[in-house]
């Protein structure tokens, strides 16, 4: 049977490059909307972060129908830490439009996402966005993306696929630079023609391969997916497998059918190989899992997903100011709630340690886990997490390394500053090439050399660098890098900082805090230019008497603090500290609090070293 009435396609590309604003665009052209209902620009980004921060972190489902023709589109994320969310919905579609700014051309993410689409033999429809951008360089970027395409080894039909000409912000499309686009037309009448209907087995037994997960508070786990054979039925009895584990086959029973008409799931009572569905009643469903017709158990193959890179501990927060704040602050608590989001994130990886209070948490990025971080912290928890750590292999005897592909896009005056600091961290120069005033430059370098660089390329190019990264593959151990070269301003006592210690303590660095806020002993306050930490009192007040009062603190002006938002502090963080994460506040402490006690400890370190 060929499904002429349907198509599932995936919107791919670098981060920032315009999928959202288009899928926006398409849904708005399609009449998905009605003429008078109030719609919300980038209407796919559903969370609060995405909305902020102006990223995709979800994989996101939605549907249109043009000249008769069912399209689901799937709008995946841009960034590296969250290719774990386009692996996975690849396998739900059977083409993709790749997205490339008009301006930047392609990226490292739009390398890792095409090339993922090209193993699948998806087809491909090349759609260059943003040309209305006034640094727009259209002819230069489709011969990057052929480069690009031959590169990754595509066969004779992928490098012929068809380029459209877009600008999502105004909502127009065109097949030939020499004509204006009026809508999206030229885009849709593409899909059609270019990305061809399904052949599917309507007639076989039910198989449903589960590519993502959603939960409601109402009807629990909802498992999203292709179907990939037969008809599912509300009501209809099923059995749950998995093609990585043949031990699985646990019966159940799908209780509502659903499928994605635009934005809503509507309730169905029965969908047919090719369509995607929403399906509840399958509590333990889980990503990866088949779900077939009772008595014909057979899995369907899942992709294997890349392995993080990065690591980070977490754990129940034992601070002087523990519980104040947080809701959730227990080991179950912390424990629940870091295996839950394993159910919807295919890319994390959580372990028990030895300790019962600390779990060892790895992602594919600072940034993934930083979300993660964020989304907790918003949802009343309360906990500590440790300094990201990349994860080194032992391949055939020798210690590897994750090592990325980065790029950057500098002015050619910065130039100087990014090889410098790319020696520094091991980096090795792949490739230089000019862009009229500015320079693009690539590199291979330890994703260990990446942590804490972003603040410091963002100031040697006087914020207007633009710098992106993705894993590349794991290499031998390129040797020792110095993490930090400076030290931290530790509190000597608990109590709240005033204005006369903050005064004698700016002296000797970069505060973090302002006057009236409350302080513990080992709390980190500020940053010491040099690479060893020193003790400042900031709680210390002036001894008066009758030729002194504390009203002349008045006249004593402080520095503006230095205020640092999460990611900035993971990247700070050195190895004997912590950062607390409160819904309210985020500090960074010394693992050990007691002074004398740290000075022990560091003795004994220093010591062991000799």
């Amino acid at each position: 049977m060929i499904r002429e009435d349907l198509r599932n396609v995936a919107i791919i590309a670098h981060v920032d490059h315009g999928k959202t604003t288009l899928v926006d665009a398409m849904l708005k052209q399609s009449h998905t909307f009605r003429d008078n209902q109030a719609v919300e620009d980038r209407v796919m980004d559903s969370g609060d972060i995405e909305r902020e921060r102006g990223i995709t972190i979800l994989a996101k489902n939605t549907s249109l129908n043009y000249k008769g023709v069912k399209i689901n589109v799937v709008d995946t994320p841009g960034h590296a830490d969250f290719s774990g969310e386009v692996e996975r919905v690849m396998m739900m579609v059977n083409g993709v439009l790749v997205l490339v700014d008009a301006a930047e051309g392609p990226m490292p993410q739009t390398r890792f996402v095409m090339q993922k689409a090209l193993e699948m033999g998806h087809r491909l429809i090349i759609v260059v966005n943003k040309i209305d951008r006034p640094d727009a360089r259209l002819n230069e970027v489709q011969d990057e993306i052929l480069e690009l395409l031959l590169e990754l080894n595509a066969t004779d039909e992928q490098l012929m696929s068809p380029v459209v000409w877009c600008s999502g912000r105004s909502g127009t499309a065109t097949l030939d630079l020499s004509e204006e686009g009026k809508d999206l037309t030229p885009l849709f009448e593409t899909i059609l023609s270019h990305i061809q209907p399904m052949e599917v087995d309507a007639e076989g037994p039910t198989q449903i391969l589960c590519s993502s997960i959603d939960y409601n508070d109402y009807v629990g786990r909802i498992g999203i997916g292709r179907i990939e054979r037969g008809v599912a039925l509300a009501g209809q009895s099923v059995v749950v497998t998995n093609y990585n584990n043949p031990d699985l086959k646990a019966a159940g029973k799908i209780v509502n059918l659903y499928q994605i008409d635009g934005l809503q799931r509507s309730p169905v009572e029965k969908a047919i190989a090719g369509d995607i569905v929403c399906f509840s009643g399958l509590e333990k469903i889980n990503i990866g899992d088949t779900v077939c017709a009772a008595g014909f158990p057979e899995p369907h193959k899942f992709v294997k997903i890349t392995e993080p890179t990065v690591e980070m501990t977490f754990s129940v927060n034992d601070s002087p100011f523990a519980g104040k704040e947080g809701k959730f602050v227990t080991t179950r608590h912390l424990h629940d709630r870091l295996f839950r989001e394993l159910l919807r994130d295919v890319s994390l990886r959580v372990e028990e340690t030895g300790s019962a209070d600390s779990y060892r948490v790895c992602g594919r990025g600072e940034m993934h886990l930083s979300i993660l971080i964020e989304e907790m912290r918003r949802d009343g928890y309360e906990f500590q997490v440790s300094t990201p750590k990349v994860m080194y292999k032992e391949i055939d005897g020798v210690l590897c390394e994750p090592v990325e592909r980065l790029i950057v896009d500098v002015p050619d005056d910065a130039t100087g500053a990014v090889f410098q600091s790319m020696g520094n961290r091991k980096g090795e120069l792949l490739h230089m090439s000019a862009i009229g005033t500015r320079t693009r430059l690539e590199f291979l370098i330890p994703a260990r050399g990446l942590f804490g660089y972003k603040s410091e390329f963002l100031t040697s190019t006087k914020g207007e660098g633009v710098m992106s990264s993705v894993f590349f593959e794991y290499q031998p151990y390129k040797g020792d890098l110095t993490r930090r070269n400076t030290g931290s301003l530790v509190a000597f006592e608990t109590g709240e900082a005033v204005t006369y210690g903050l005064f004698n303590a700016q002296g000797r660095g970069t505060l973090f805090i302002g006057a009236g806020t409350p302080v513990y002993e080992g709390m980190v306050i500020g940053e010491s230019p040099k690479s060893d930490d020193i003790n400042v009192n900031v709680c210390k007040t002036k001894h008066l008497t009758n030729t002194r009062s504390s009203a002349s603190d008045d006249a004593l002006r402080l520095i503006t603090p230095k205020k640092m938002i999460l990611e900035e502090c993971l990247e700070f963080i050195a190895d004997d500290e912590l950062l607390e994460i409160t819904p309210k506040n985020i500090r960074i402490r010394k693992r050990i609090l007691d002074s004398e006690l740290r000075a022990k400890a560091a003795a004994k370190a220093r010591k062991g070293l000799q």
